[in-house]
Order: structure tokens, then sequence, then C-alpha cells
């Protein structure tokens, strides 16, 4: 249902950086660049599945997060969900939330909650009930 999602960036240069190493642990890679002032980047497994774009505010004013707004990220298991996370905080992300049971263990979502260098918030989960 969900074709990508847009965060704002203050620096692209680092953005990019940052989502290129983070994304590539699920097998994302870029997949579009539009080489103008804004720097309009695109990353995903195929232009069919859901992708992540980052950019520089098309009003020309900084970047700023949502209160309330997260972009959660779907893995494969716990196991990578933990190591996620991981790779995140070392590339510079803040923790939001360490990898752990959310809600009753009988539901089965497991996340770890973190913000990019620009502050958005991103949550990697599994869950493990259908």
């Amino acid at each position: 249902m969900i074709g990508y999602v847009t965060l704002g960036t203050n620096n692209l240069e680092k953005a990019q950086r940052f989502y290129e190493q983070l994304l590539s642990e699920i097998g994302a890679r870029r997949l579009l660049e539009i080489p103008d002032a804004r720097g309009y980047t695109m990353y995903g497994r195929s232009g069919r599945e859901p992708m992540l774009a980052i950019t520089r505010p098309a009003d020309g004013n900084p970047a700023s997060v949502g209160n309330g707004t997260m972009v959660a990220l779907p893995m494969t298991s716990r196991e990578q969900v933990d190591r996620f996370h991981v790779q995140a905080l070392e590339l510079g992300a803040s923790d939001e939330g360490a990898p752990g049971v959310r809600g009753p263990e009988k539901m089965g979502f497991y996340g770890a909650y973190f913000r990019d260098p620009d502050g958005n918030k991103l949550c990697a989960f599994h869950i493990t009930r259908s």
C-alpha cells in the first residue's frame, strides 16, 4: 500500500552516507538520485517494493521532524532488528528505545527505535504473529 516515505535532511551528504550503510543491512541500495539543489535520493530493493527517500525540503526552509511521525522498517527476524539497531547507533543515530518486545509477548511485536542524524524517528521491527 505504501510506495515510499520521504524524510527531510539538512545535511544531504551525511544522510546519504548514513542510509547507504544502514539500509544495505536489509538489501536496499540507492535507486535514484536527482542532481538538483534538493538532492532527492531514493533507497530500496526495487521500485516495486516500498522505498525510503531523503531530500532537502522543497521550500528551502530547514528540515524538521514531525512530532508523532515515524518510519517503521520490517526485518526478517528479531536478530536482524538487534543488528540493525546497533548499526544505526554506530552510524550516528541516537537511541529511542532498545530492541525488545512491545506489548504482550503473545502479540509478537519486537522493535527497536532510533533517530537518524537529522532527528527523524525510525523503528526496526519484526512481528512473529500473523
